[in-house]
């Protein structure tokens, strides 16, 4: 049976035709309309054309912002407006079949759960290194969703108290100092106080701003600047990685995201940062630590499995 999947995202929204063993079969990508109305309307429109043209048993939507336990309600999306939006019924009367709404992070960490870089595993957490940090947690085989429908938001731990501003509208939170984001923002830091910054310096005097991409990049050649932020975010994320486990023990971490993309040279910092974190290390079992594998396809697949099951 095939299912679709629609990942909604900041910029463009990606859709697929997918099998029940997580292969895409087709994709669409369009741009993300900044009308509310016009943005549903596009999801419709995407689910019509691969319905038009095969046997669809159901459809998964995924979004950022958090879902309601009935996994109908969008109670809050942070880059679109949409507060308590009944998105599951709008869609399901447009497209005319069964609709499940998930969080993005969610719909991704259950993508490398099932076919993915979690395989083989019943418990596991996936951090994305993003914009933000996103988060998923999968439980004895369940995706975890708490009484509410909207726990997993890993990124969004307190990390140090009376930290810098989140967008979420507290301070200190994880994805300031863990993501894609907090990478520039360290890098343009250790640029600033030259030294070993002088490779970011003149990045930053050529292109006028220092990317992401770029300090990837620089990383890659043994840029020692471009290391230490690196580093830096990368012993955020372990810390916090020997937390979670303390709370969950799962047997695996799943890091995905743009900042995973640097593999081994993102990873060995996590574990030594983990290990250092972690309660009775050494004396207990640890989890293992994986880069993600379905990249940008893991959002369409997750959603598209999971409505699968619901149908």
């Amino acid at each position: 049976m095939l299912n679709v999947g629609i990942d909604i995202g900041g910029t463009k929204i990606a859709g697929g035709l997918v099998t029940d063993d997580g292969r895409i079969l087709e994709k669409v990508r369009v741009d993300t309309p900044h009308d509310t109305r016009a943005l549903a309307q596009a999801v419709i429109d995407m689910a019509r054309h691969f319905r038009s043209q095969h046997d669809i048993a159901a459809v998964g939507v995924a979004a950022a912002g958090f879902i309601d336990r009935d996994r109908a309600v969008v109670i809050h999306a942070p880059n679109i407006a949409w507060r308590n939006e009944p998105l599951k019924a709008a869609l399901e009367a447009g497209i005319d079949l069964p609709v499940t709404i998930e969080n993005d992070a969610n719909a991704a960490g259950w993508a490398e759960y099932r076919f993915g870089a979690g395989r083989g595993v019943r418990n596991m957490v996936m951090l994305t290194m993003g914009t933000g940090v996103g988060g998923a947690i999968v439980l004895d085989g369940a995706l975890f969703r708490g009484g509410h429908g909207i726990g997993g938001e890993l990124g969004h731990i307190r990390f140090t108290r009376d930290g810098l501003p989140c967008g979420c509208g507290q301070n200190g939170c994880l994805e300031q100092y863990a993501s894609g984001r907090a990478l520039q923002r360290e890098a343009n830091d250790i640029a600033d106080g030259g030294g070993i910054g002088a490779a970011l310096a003149a990045l930053r005097a050529e292109k006028g701003s220092i990317s992401g991409p770029s300090v990837s990049r620089l990383v890659l050649a043994g840029d020692p600047g471009a290391t230490e932020a690196l580093r830096r975010v990368a012993t955020a994320l372990g810390e916090s990685c020997g937390g979670f486990q303390a709370v969950l023990d799962p047997e695996l971490f799943v890091i995905g995201g743009g900042v995973a993309q640097l593999g081994d040279d993102l990873l060995a910092p996590v574990r030594l940062a983990y290990e250092t974190s972690l309660p009775g290390y050494g004396d207990r079992p640890v989890a293992d630590f994986a880069i993600a594998q379905l990249v940008n396809d893991a959002g369409v697949i997750g959603v598209a499995d999971l409505a699968g099951a619901e149908a």
